[in-house]
Parts: C-alpha cells; structure tokens; sequence
C-alpha cells in the first residue's frame, strides 16, 4: 500500500510539473478565460472563437431541436459530480440521481450484472427473460449499446448466473469520457428512438473535441473497507440446534440423532468447533484506483480528443476484483462550410476476479459432490482449500467496443446526416478445477460468446419561420439495425490429471486423438453452440409546431419491422403526440416571482420488441430434457432424441406486437429568481399484448402455451425539487430532491384468465405483480390441544394434519384445510417510493457533499433465515439447497423473532412462502461525504495557467437506516429473495483530483 501510494504521489508530481510547463508554453495561443458557475463552484472554461464552430455542428446533427427540452420530462446532468464517486458500472453511477429511476444491486462484487427501471417492471418479473426486457436502454453518442441476450440460460438448471464471464456490460463507461446524462422516460423524448425505447432511455453523450487546446488528467486512489463480522463455530450451531432437541425429541440429545451430521457431532473436534478465524482470509481491505488522461485540440476545420484510462477495484470479499482499460478517440473534420465528417471509437477491456461460492461454481459445473460436511471455519483448513483452489483457473475477460462513423451536410435550414454504428462485446471465461476439490473428478470449461450489433441511421431536418410568429421543424429518419448473439460453451470432467488443465476439444474426425482426448475422456466432453440474430428497420417522421413560443405541438409517426415478429404482424406503427404551454410567457409575464411555469402533456404508442426469434417462427420442436442433468442434452438410455419443448413451451401463431400506451402530464416552474426549480410529472403506462406461458396442453407434453394477451400498468408521480438556498458570495448551499411514487397492477391475461400460478407467484388479474404470495403466519401450536378440529378431523396442511411445533397458518377461506387457497398476495418486491437526497454546500474555495438514497415500501422474503432455520431438510442432500459457504459460520439475522417450531414436521415449518420470512425492507443510506477544495484560483494567481484544478476526499456507503434484519436491504435478487449470497457493498474512502489545462 505505501509503494502504491509513493507510486501515485510522484506520478501526480510529475504529471503536474509537466503540465504545467506545457501551459505556461501556450499560454500566449490561448483563447479568452472565462469564469462561470458549476455546482456552486467557481469554475474557468476556455471558450471558442467565433469561427470555431465545429463543436456546435458536431453535436447539432446528433440532436438538433429547437423546442425538445419544451416535450420531454427529461433531465441533463453533467456527469462531473457523478465522476467523483468510485463506481464500477454505470447503474451505480445513476443510483438515486433521477426521479423514476430504480437501480438493484444485488451484490457488491465488482463487475457482477445490476438491473434499472424506469417507471417500475412492464412485467412480471418471472425469469431472466423478463428482466432483460425490462431494462431501458442506454445510447452512447446516438449508438443503442447491445447487451447479453438470456437465451443462453437455456442451456443451465440455474439461473444464478448465465454462462460466460457474466459481466456488467455497463462497467465499460468511464465517466471521465462522458460530458452530459439524459433520462428519457416519456415517449416525448424516447419515441425517436424506437422499439427499444419501449422501457425509456439513457443517453449518454461523450466529451466532444474543442479547436483549443486541453489536457484533462482524473485520479483518485482509496480503501474498501472490510465488514466487521461476527463468526460462529460448531458449538455455536451445536447450541443453536439443542433447542429444537430439548423440545422436541425424546431424550434431548443430538449426539443420540444417528442422522446428525458428524462434522458437529464432536464437539472435540478443533476443526469445527474450535477457532472460527476463517474471516481474515475471506475478507479484506481492498484498493480501489481510478486515471484517466485525455488530451484534445485542433483548429476550426479539424480537431480531435483522445483519452486512456485505467480502473482497478477490489472487492472486500472472496478475493473479488475488476480491471478496465479504457481508451476513446473522437475526431471532427470540416473540409468545406457545409460538409462535416465526425466519428468515435470508444474500446474497453474488462478482466474481472470472480467469487468462489461453492453454489455457482456447482451450478455451473452440473455437479454435485458430498456436501455431508462444509468448509471448516478453522483458518489453517480454509488456507488449504483456497490452495487447492490455486491449482487451477478461472479466467474471465470481456472486449467491448463501440464506434461510429458520421456525415453530415448543412445547407442553411436543411441538415442531413447518415451514421454508420457498431457496438461489440465478447466474452471469455476459461476454467479449471483441480479433482482435490471435486472428489477426484476435475473439471474444465470453455466459453466464448459475442454481441454484435451494426446500425445504418439516416436524418434529415428542415426548419424555418413564418412572420415570425410561427416556428417549423420537420425531421424525417430511417434506421437498419442488425444483431447477432452467438456463444460456444464446452465442458469436460476427469481429465488425465491436473497438470493437463486444458480441454482439448476436437471435432476434426482426421485427428488421432478423436476418439482418445489426451486431456479428457470423449465421452465426458460436452458441447454447445447457438445463435440468435434479429433486424429491425424502422421510418418515422416528426413535426415541431411553436406559436409565439408559447404554445408547442409535436406529432410523431412511426414504422418498425421486426424479424422477431410473426410474418402476419411484421410491422408496428405509432402515433405519439405532444403539447405544452408556456403560461409564464401567456399570463404571467409580469409576475416577479414565477421566472418559468410550463405546462407538458404527451400520449401515445410505442411498440415492444420480441426478445426471442422463436417467437417468430409458430410451433416447433426442441431438445430441452436429457440424460446427463442437461437441458438440452435429450437422450432416451443414452440414445440422441427429439423431443417436444417441454420447458420452452407451445407457441403458435397468431401472436401479435406487443405494445405500450403511455399518457405523460407535467409541469415545470423556476421561482424565486430560478433559485427553485421544480418539476413534477404524472405518467400512466398500459403494456399490452404482452406474451406469457399459461399452463397448457399437458397431454401432449408440453408445460405450457406462449400466449399474448397479459397487460400490465403503471402509475406513479416523478418529483424533482432543486433549490440554490443560499447564494452569498463566499457561502453557499443548494440541495435537491427526487424522488418516484409507482404502482403497478395486472390488467389482463390471455384467454380472459382470472389468475395464473407460475412457480411460486400467482398473477391476479386487479392486483400488484410484484407482490408475494405467502401463507399468513400466526405464530405456533404449543399443545394438540390447540390445533382447530372440524367433524373430528384437525386441520391440515396439504393433507397433513397439525399438530404441537407446527405454525398455525391462518384458514382464510374456513375449510380447516391450509393450501395454496389459504395465501395471500402481500408486500412489494419493488419499491413504493424510491430517490435521492443531495446537498452541496460551498465556503470560499472549500465545498462539501452529502448524497442520501432512500427506498420505502419494499419487502423481502430473508430466504437466508429459512434456510439456517430449515437445517433438517437442508442437511446432507446433494442439490443446491443444501450448500453451505464459508460464511455459513458467520452470524446474521435475529434469531429471537422467529418461533421454536418442530424442524422435524413433514409439513416444513420454516417453508419460505409464508410472511413469517417477510421482512420491510425500506431503508435510507448516507452513499456519500466528499470534501472538495478548488485550488484553480490559487494556482493561476501563481501564474499556473489552469482551467480547473480540484482535490476532494469521499466517504462513500457510509451507513444505513433499515428496520430489514438481513445484512443489507439492497443485497437481493430481482424476483425480491435475500438468498445471503450477495457479496457486501463496502465503505469506501478515497481520495482524488481533477485538473484540465
């Protein structure tokens, strides 16, 4: 640590002395220095001259609208205050900074995939699928960033992770690169952008090349800290399952159960119930660094910028980590007046360090070993298996690159412009298993994957005023969109042994070793390859009508043809319409205290995107059951066969676009000499047509019929309150607030369908979708003589009568039996309430930051509680459930609220679908202290000629406000389970600085 530290300090000396050199050489070439206000600090910008127009052009034929910001509830923010927090992806990033903008993080491990919505879930949250259709999409410089598809679930049991490196595709954004953030989220603003616009849009906009000169350089360097936790041993657990003997076996003693588990057995035994120390090796404190250098210039016929970055951040558990390296070229060149070519490449490499968890690495494998005795949680024991864990690998790397090529023509009122667009990821994950942590059996593992998306967008713009009264803007498009998503995954178990660690796979009959793998037996070695592709052409055209720039009107039309559609319903078309009304410049003109009060409306409809190409294709065939515990292995006595979709389901024809309604009112107001700003929206969206599997057609060996029909609203209310409160000369303070109310409810189903049951949720038609479906829990039947007993018969549990130990379910329905009819839907997996609270105050050069992010109404089932409680039925067996982690020896939960029930009982007593296990998960966290001190003035009045040079240190994560007895509200999966296994979100404190020459 302190030669990374020394590393850093004469790193920032050198680069300093030496950019500041290189200022004072071109102070003489310098444009005029002018002074303006950012967050309320006093900040310096070089300005171009007036025939440096290049800039401005440059950006023009991306978004050229006179009256956009007038349809949209959208909100810009610079991303320099956002760059100061030590995030790994982008969802961090935007965590609490935008009103109707709801981010999970369902684990702290650097680089792990994290979900966004906006306006709340289109749809039940049933599986990967619908969570990959449910996330907005994000646009880099106008290119729609691809991500990974889900059909590559398909091929495993689990859906913990999907195959390959499984890493964040938004961890390759470095916001140093990045000079504006939009969140679209009405179809005002997102309907230009199409289909994939359907769940509201994210645009980033990178920094742009300017004629002068400039050197940027951005660092910061700091700590993760490590959790404080408290560990347990086998005497603990020993102590924790006597109770249950006491009361309810014969003689009390565990040590007479000969089903109790011998690694607790003896509690002689050093190993289990000695030292619990295993926490020094699991977690750490870790280093996390950020750099980032960029240089731009040229002239006012051409000018480019250039950055390289460089971002490590350790995770504080399992030995977790990410490494980017980064690197972005932007180039604009005008050759005449009218002619400007313009193109980006923005190129990631993401090497990332993954968990250990015995569960993944399982689930993954499609192998179960003796899971009869977990890791030990004695050091020196937990030392020798992570040894043995170094003999072999697991290696995980992702490329992603992104890049357009534009050209744009200006012919006074008229533009023109046509892109050609590429975005590109790949990933690899190579692995290897040594047979000392398999039981003799090692393992290896090959995955290459790629998504590939190319893009052909053409506009052309045409404006103009008549009598100066009424503006025009007319805007036609047309877009081509190809994708493709291909992987190839291989695994093989027993090789030879472990020093020949890679799967030598061959196809090629020719080779000698065809039939007799040097490394691994052919008949162990498995293989898999798909793709998917879909195209999208889409023509739309807008029109932008202003009167006396007091009333607006904007009507779009669009077509979109989607390959993944039926060929009866290839096109979609949509209608959106806007309206606003600019009542400070009608009716208030005069008023002191209203600078700005505009009144927004749009309504209209946006088609959604069938995320498979099967959809497409009517009823087929495919192979999803086989012989090896492989879904898509199907085999009758180890014979290849052809069988029916049994998880993947009927689809036939007839299935239409999906689509969303979406009606927006809004009202913006500046008061108080713009010292308040307040914008407040009401939305209303209806997905409709929506496709979901209804259980069908057994008789032929289906599971399930893909029908359309399901619809789904949302309601809600976006606040966003900024207010400058204090404006003094050396003392300010401005603090803003927003903040999303959102409910959502099932509308329709397929076939006029009341209620569905998918796996553990019911879908009600009227009610929530993100609700729990639970049994109601009243606590414990002490004696016999307290179970309710109707005509002689006591009531039971799914045939089972009760009796003393069992919880005392509540018979809603008076049946006096329990049974799914017996459940209630109850709680919220997704948040009521959900934003952010910021506060920035300024002293002379000194400023400081307090960033708060609160969700309210949410609920969790703690899984992890029902589990430790469920030990019975968990102990010993060979699947999922029964695996225990390292940090099965660490002590979470409060054990007291939850009653001594026989573990015994045949009827589960400590089941997970019951609220006993539903906790209110809201919370407030304090993510963010910065104290910051500008030194810009300091240094110029030096004669260092510096356009911004800033140092600030952050606490980050600092503590949170819960009543969830879990370890952290926000560690939890999409469908709303707290399983334990997500990693911790640390503190971490860091120190930075920001200079531009």
């Amino acid at each position: 640590m302190r030669y990374l530290w020394l590393c850093f300090v004469v790193f920032l000396a050198i680069t300093t002395k030496a950019l500041t050199c290189l200022a004072k050489d071109n102070r003489g070439e310098r444009s005029k220095i002018n002074y303006i206000v950012f967050n309320n600090d006093t900040t310096v910008r070089r300005d171009t001259t007036v025939k440096d127009s290049l800039l401005k052009d440059s950006t023009n034929f991306i978004k050229k609208r006179t009256i956009y910001n007038f349809f949209t509830d959208s909100v810009t923010k610079k991303p320099y205050e956002l760059s100061l927090f030590p995030a790994v992806s982008l969802q961090q990033l935007l965590k609490g900074k935008f009103a109707g903008l709801y981010v999970q993080e369902p684990s702290g491990e650097p680089g792990s995939v994290q979900n966004m919505f906006i306006r709340g879930a289109p749809m039940p949250l049933l599986s990967q699928r619908e969570v990959y259709q449910s996330q907005p999409l994000v646009v880099l410089d106008g290119i729609p960033i691809i991500t990974e598809h889900p059909f590559a679930f398909d091929i495993q049991q689990y859906e913990f992770n999907r195959p390959g490196p499984a890493t964040n595709i938004f961890a390759g954004i470095d916001m140093n690169n990045i000079a504006s953030i939009e969140v679209l989220k009405d179809l005002a603003a997102t309907a230009v952008y199409g289909p994939r616009a359907v769940n509201g849009v994210i645009v980033l906009s990178s920094k742009t090349p300017g004629a002068s000169r400039s050197i940027t350089f951005d660092s910061y360097i700091g700590l993760a800290q490590r959790p404080q936790v408290t560990t347990i041993n086998g005497k603990y657990e020993n102590a924790f399952r006597q109770r249950f003997y006491d009361q309810y076996t014969t003689n009390g003693r565990y040590s007479d159960d000969e089903n109790y588990p011998i690694y607790l057995s003896d509690s002689l035994n050093n190993v289990y119930s000695g030292k619990a120390d295993w926490s020094d090796l699991y977690y750490r404190n870790a280093l996390v660094y950020g750099i980032n250098f960029g240089i731009s210039g040229g002239t006012n016929r051409a000018n480019f910028r250039f950055s390289l970055g460089d971002m490590k951040n350790e995770g504080v558990a399992d030995g977790t980590a990410l490494n980017r390296y980064s690197a972005m070229f932007n180039i604009n060149m005008k050759p005449v007046k009218w002619l400007l070519f313009s193109t980006m490449v923005n190129a990631n490499r993401l090497d990332r360090t993954r968990n250990k968890n015995l569960r993944d690495r399982f689930a993954q494998i499609n192998y179960f070993p003796d899971l009869s005795a977990p890791l030990p949680p004695n050091k020196d024991y937990y030392a020798n298996y992570l040894k043995e864990y170094q003999k072999g690998f697991d290696n995980n790397k992702t490329n992603i690159i992104d890049g357009y090529a534009r050209i744009g023509v200006e012919f006074g009122k008229f533009n023109f412009s046509t892109t050609f667009g590429v975005d590109y990821n790949e990933g690899y994950r190579d692995v290897f298993y040594a047979r000392t942590l398999l039981q003799g059996n090692s393992y290896a593992s090959n995955y290459f994957g790629f998504n590939q998306r190319l893009m052909l967008d053409n506009k052309a713009t045409y404006s103009f005023n008549l009598n100066k009264v009424h503006d025009f803007q007319m805007e036609v498009g047309q877009s081509t969109q190809w994708n493709i998503y291909k992987y190839s995954n291989a695994y093989a178990y027993k090789g030879v042994n472990d020093f020949i660690k890679i799967n030598l796979l061959n196809s090629d009959p020719n080779d000698p070793n065809y039939l007799t793998p040097v490394a691994f037996p052919r008949e162990l070695t498995y293989r898999f390859l798909d793709k998917t592709r879909d195209n999208l052409v889409s023509f739309y055209g807008k029109v932008d009508y202003t009167l006396k720039e007091k009333y607006l009107l904007s009507v779009t039309l669009r077509a979109d043809g989607s390959s993944n559609a039926q060929p009866t319903s290839r096109w979609f078309y949509s209608p959106v319409v806007s309206a606003a009304w600019n009542i400070k410049k009608e009716i208030l003109k005069d008023n002191t205290t209203v600078n700005d009060l505009l009144l927004r409306v749009s309504a209209g409809r946006l088609g959604r995107l069938n995320a498979y190409d099967n959809y497409a294709q009517g009823p087929q065939y495919t192979a999803s059951v086989g012989y090896t515990g492989n879904l898509t292995v199907p085999g009758y006595n180890a014979f290849g066969v052809l069988t029916r979709p049994y998880s993947t389901g009927w689809i036939g024809y007839g299935i239409p676009w999906s689509y969303s309604d979406q009606l927006n009112l809004g009202v913006d107001a500046g008061l108080l000499n713009n010292r308040l700003h307040l914008s407040v929206d009401w939305y209303n969206k209806d997905e409709k047509n929506q496709l979901i599997g209804i259980p069908a057609f057994a008789e032929y060996g289906y599971k399930q019929s893909i029908e359309s029909g399901m619809a789904v609203n949302n309601s809600g209310i976006d606040v966003s309150i900024a207010a400058n409160i204090i404006n003094h000369k050396n003392f300010g303070w401005s603090s803003s607030l927003n903040l999303n109310h959102n409910t959502n409810k099932l509308k329709a189903l397929p076939r006029g369908l009341n209620e569905i049951i998918i796996g553990d949720k019911l879908l009600k038609v009227g009610q929530p979708v993100d609700q729990y479906w639970l049994l109601v829990n009243d606590g414990i039947y002490t004696s016999n003589d307290q179970v309710p007993v109707v005509n002689g018969q006591p009531t039971k549990y799914n045939g089972i009568p009760l009796q003393a130990g069992d919880p005392k379910w509540r018979d809603l329905n008076g049946d006096n039996a329990i049974d799914n009819n017996d459940k209630i839907l109850t709680g919220h997996s997704l948040p009521k309430i959900s934003g952010g609270f910021d506060n920035n105050f300024r002293y002379g050069n000194w400023s400081l930051n307090l960033n708060f992010y609160f969700n309210l109404g949410r609920n969790l089932i703690n899984q992890e509680m029902a589990n430790r409680f469920d030990f019975i039925n968990r102990e010993g067996n060979s699947d999922v459930n029964s695996v225990k982690e390292i940090t099965y020896w660490e002590k979470r939960g409060d054990y007291s609220k939850y009653p001594l029930y026989n573990p015994w009982s045949t009827v589960i007593p400590y089941r997970v679908d019951q609220n006993l296990f539903l906790e209110n998960a809201s919370f407030l966290k304090l993510r963010t202290v910065l104290v910051g001190y500008d030194l810009t003035k300091t240094l110029r009045r030096k004669s260092i000629n510096v356009t911004r040079f800033y140092v600030y240190a952050s606490v980050n994560n600092v503590f949170t406000i819960t009543p969830y007895t879990g370890q952290d509200p926000e560690l939890v999966n999409y469908n709303g389970y707290d399983t334990g296994y997500g990693l911790p979100i640390p503190r971490t404190y860091t120190l930075g600085v920001k200079m531009e020459l």
